[in-house]
Parts: structure tokens; C-alpha cells; sequence
């Protein structure tokens, strides 16, 4: 754990997580013009039925996540210190169901809109999500919060 970790500025993520999704997104859009890939499967009543199922889906976790958020009054501004540790609820089967419902929204809408370079790009959006912002978010939350996120940590898992 680093020692110079400042606990009373949040996690230190100063850009707001749903732009990396948002972001992905466009520039995914911007090569298939540059670099068409054929979208006929999208064009099937499956794959409008796996998007639609998946919008629907993520809307589990990102209201639920923020409601639960909200009722507790903590913050979801990344910059701000976490008033507490969310472990319950939708937080007791995923330590980041936001970025998860997240997730499952782009690859809805992706079948809604059929752009091959958005699941090519997925991947790489993941990692970052996992790399850049929960990671930190972790080393934050065990400094912030110690044994209780540890053992947290250790009864749920990242994802699913």
C-alpha cells in the first residue's frame, strides 16, 4: 500500500468513467466509416433481441448500484473521499456493478446499431476500465476502509 495514497481525495480518477465507455463508442463509429466491417448480422431480429436484452439487463445493476449510492449518500464523483463501503445489495454479487452495467449497455446498443469495431474494441475498453480506474479504486477503498474492504474483497468478486 503507498504511503503517500491521499484518502481524502477519493480514488484520484479525474475522468469520469462513463466518457471512457462513451468515448470508445464514437471512435468505434469513426474506423467502421474509415475501416467498414459488414454488419449483416446485426440486421437479424436475434441480435435486435440480444441488445434489447442486454439494455435491459444492465439497467439491474446501474440503478440498482445507484440507488443504493444515493440512499446511503455516498459519492459517485471519483474525486471525493466514499463515505462508506457498499457490500450489500447489488454490491454482494459484483465489487463493481456500474462498470459492469456499463459494459453490458455498450454491448446492447452495439447489437442495436451493429458495428463489428465495437466489440473489437471491448476488450481494450475493459482493460482499461480494470487497469486505470478499479485498480486505483481498489488501492483507495483498502487504504480508506482496510480490513472491512479487505475481507470484502475476498467474498466478492470483480466482476461476476
Amino acid at each position: 500500500m503507498s504511503a503517500s495514497l491521499d484518502k481524502s481525495k477519493g480514488p484520484g480518477i479525474y475522468i469520469p468513467p462513463p466518457l471512457f465507455y462513451v468515448l470508445t463508442f464514437i471512435i468505434a463509429l469513426q474506423i467502421q466509416k474509415k475501416v467498414p466491417i459488414s454488419d449483416m448480422l446485426f440486421h437479424t431480429t436475434i441480435m435486435k433481441l440480444l441488445g434489447v436484452i442486454f439494455i435491459l439487463g444492465s439497467l439491474f445493476f446501474l440503478i440498482r448500484s445507484l440507488r443504493q449510492f444515493f440512499i446511503t449518500k455516498n459519492t459517485v464523483v471519483l474525486i471525493k473521499p466514499a463515505s462508506s463501503l457498499q457490500t450489500t445489495g447489488v454490491y454482494a454479487i459484483t465489487r463493481n456493478p456500474m462498470y459492469l452495467g456499463l459494459g453490458i449497455l455498450y454491448v446492447g446498443i452495439t447489437g442495436l446499431i451493429g458495428n463489428w469495431w465495437n466489440l473489437i474494441l471491448f476488450p481494450f475498453l475493459m482493460l482499461i476500465i480494470q487497469e486505470y480506474i478499479i485498480k486505483r479504486e481498489e488501492r483507495y477503498l483498502e487504504a480508506a476502509f482496510g480490513q472491512e474492504y479487505i475481507q470484502y474483497k475476498s467474498k466478492t468478486r470483480r466482476w461476476l
